[in-house]
C-alpha cells in the first residue's frame, strides 16, 4: 500500500479557503483601488526571472540565502522572484524609448523568499509595489509616501496607529566616508546597520568595522523640505529617523518605513525609497525612481492587531431553492436572467428538503433565498426571503435584481 500524501501545504505558504480568500481579496482590493486613485497603472510579469537579475542589485544575502533558484532544462539559472523592483527596472529599461515619463506603475505580485517562517514573514506573500519614474526631486517622495499613508487610512487606521520613519542613504554614505570606511564596504555596512537591532552577529560585525563611532546623522535640507511637503499633503505621522536604512543595495537617497505603534505588534510593516541608478545594470542611463513594497502578511497582522478586519459576507447574492428537479428549468431561467442583471446566483443541486436548503444558504452567509415549486413555475412573481431579518416579500420578476441591490 502506498504511503498517504500529507494534506499540509508547503512550509511557509498558505492555502486560502473561500472565507480566507475573501479577506485576501479585500486587502489587495484596498491596496489597488487606493493606488489607482493616485493615477497609477497596473503592470505584471512572470514569477520566473534569470538569477543574474538579482545577483546584480538585490543584495548578496537575498541571492545567497533567500532565493528559490534552480537550473532549468536549458541550463539557465532561474529564480522565483524574491522582489519586484528589479523586474520593473528590466521592463522599463527594455522599452524606455517608447514610454512616456513620468511613469506611475503598480503591481501586486506574489514573491518568494526562503526564510524562517514567523509572524509577519512567510516564504510566499503578495506585495503591492508602487513606483514613480522620472521625477528628480522630493515631489516624488511626497507623492509616494502620501499614497502609503492614504492606504493605511483607507484600511481604517488611526493616525496614532502607525508612524512613518524617514531616513536618507546619502547622509549615511557621507557619514561612512567621514569615518574612512572604504566605498566598496558601504553597501555591506548599511546592510549591517539595517539588521543590527535584530541580529547580534550583525551588531558585532558592525562594531568591528566602525568601532564605537557615533553614526548619528542630522536631517539635511532635503529631509526638512520633504517633511514640510508631507505636512502640506496631510501626512501627520512622518518624522526623521537616522536608523532607517532599508536592506536593498539599490537605494540611493531617501528611504522610509511604516511602523505599527501598537504594543502587540510594534514592528516595521513596509517601506521603500529612492533608487535612481538601477537601470545602469542594463546599460541604460539612470532614470530617477521612488517606490515602496507593502506585503499582505504584515498588513493582515496590523488589521488584526487594531481590530480592523471587516466582516465579509458571501459573494453570492441569492440562492434558488427547488422543491424537486421539476423546478430546475424555472430556476435556471430565473438564474440566467438575474446573472444578466449583475446578480450572483446559486441554484440548488441537491436532494435536500427545502428547509435544509435554506439552512445551508444561511450557513454560507447568502443573504437571500427564493424557493421554487409548482406555484412559482407558473407565476411571474417570486417570494424572496431575507435570511438575516427573516422577512419575506413577493416581488415581480422584473424587480428582483433592484430589490436585492437596494435592500
Amino acid at each position: 500500500m502506498k504511503e498517504k500524501l500529507s494534506t499540509e501545504s508547503y512550509k511557509g505558504v498558505r492555502d486560502f479557503y473561500p472565507n480566507e480568500q475573501a479577506l485576501q481579496n479585500y486587502i489587495l482590493e484596498v491596496m489597488a483601488l487606493t493606488t489607482e486613485s493616485f493615477g497609477y497603472e497596473e503592470y505584471g510579469a512572470s514569477i520566473l526571472e534569470p538569477l543574474e537579475l538579482y545577483e546584480a542589485k538585490s543584495g548578496e544575502e537575498i541571492v545567497r540565502e533567500q532565493t528559490y533558484s534552480f537550473e532549468d532544462r536549458g541550463g539557465r539559472n532561474v529564480t522565483l522572484r524574491p522582489e519586484m523592483t528589479p523586474t520593473l527596472a528590466r521592463m522599463v529599461a527594455r522599452k524606455r524609448r517608447e514610454l512616456t515619463f513620468p511613469l506611475r506603475w503598480y503591481s501586486i505580485p506574489n514573491v518568494f523568499r526562503y526564510e524562517r517562517p514567523q509572524r509577519g514573514r512567510l516564504r510566499e506573500h503578495w506585495q503591492l509595489n508602487v513606483d514613480v519614474f522620472g521625477i528628480t526631486d522630493i515631489k516624488a517622495e511626497t507623492e509616494v509616501i502620501s499614497l502609503a499613508n492614504e492606504i493605511m487610512m483607507n484600511f481604517g487606521a488611526s493616525k496614532e496607529g502607525f508612524e512613518i520613519r524617514i531616513g536618507n542613504r546619502k547622509l549615511l554614505d557621507a557619514k561612512l566616508s567621514e569615518l574612512q570606511v572604504p566605498q566598496e564596504k558601504h553597501a555591506h555596512v548599511l546592510s549591517l546597520l539595517d539588521k543590527k537591532d535584530k541580529d547580534e552577529e550583525a551588531c558585532q560585525e558592525l562594531i568591528s568595522i566602525v568601532g564605537n563611532a557615533d553614526l548619528d546623522i542630522k536631517p539635511d535640507e532635503e529631509i526638512t523640505s520633504l517633511l514640510e511637503s508631507l505636512k502640506d499633503a496631510g501626512v501627520e505621522s512622518a518624522h526623521f529617523d537616522n536608523s532607517i536604512v532599508r536592506g536593498f543595495d539599490y537605494y540611493t537617497g531617501v528611504v522610509f518605513e511604516v511602523f505599527d505603534t501598537a504594543d502587540g505588534n510594534n514592528r516595521s510593516l513596509f517601506g521603500g525609497g529612492r533608487y535612481d541608478n538601477l537601470l545602469e545594470v542594463f546599460g541604460e542611463k539612470p532614470i530617477p525612481a521612488v517606490g515602496f513594497g507593502m506585503g499582505d502578511v504584515t498588513m493582515r497582522d496590523f488589521l488584526e492587531t487594531h481590530e480592523l478586519l471587516p466582516e465579509l459576507g458571501s459573494a453570492t447574492d441569492i440562492h434558488l431553492c427547488t422543491v424537486d428537479d421539476s423546478a430546475l428549468p424555472t430556476a435556471y431561467t430565473l438564474a440566467s436572467r438575474l446573472r444578466g442583471e449583475g446578480i450572483h446566483v446559486s441554484v440548488n443541486l441537491t436532494d435536500k428538503k427545502v428547509g435544509d436548503q435554506v439552512k445551508l444558504a444561511h450557513k454560507k452567509g447568502i443573504p437571500f433565498v427564493i424557493c421554487i415549486g409548482e406555484k412559482e413555475e407558473k407565476a411571474q412573481a417570486f417570494t424572496i426571503k431575507n435570511l438575516k431579518t427573516e422577512e419575506e416579500k413577493e416581488v415581480p420578476v422584473s424587480e428582483i435584481a433592484s430589490f436585492i441591490v437596494g435592500d
